[in-house]
């Protein structure tokens, strides 16, 4: 299933692997199949009120306006 009733074309789908808990905001960090690994912050009220939880299949939608490339 993807999600196409909102503008984010970047749609990975996904298993939680771990939430970093924080008092108020969690990092989630999302493997796809392909290994890459998305990490969300979000409001760790967020977390409880969608019931994230590691193993949890889920959908990461990523919308950017700007993404940084440094030489090192």
């Amino acid at each position: 299933m993807s999600i196409t009733a909102i503008n984010v074309r970047n749609q990975f789908r996904g298993t939680i692997k771990e939430i970093i808990e924080g008092p108020v905001v969690s990092e989630v960090d999302v493997q796809t199949p392909e290994g890459l690994l998305v990490t969300s912050v979000i409001t760790t009220r967020s977390v409880k009120e969608l019931g994230l939880v590691p193993g949890k299949a889920v959908v990461a939608l990523v919308k950017s306006t700007e993404v940084s490339i440094a030489t090192l």
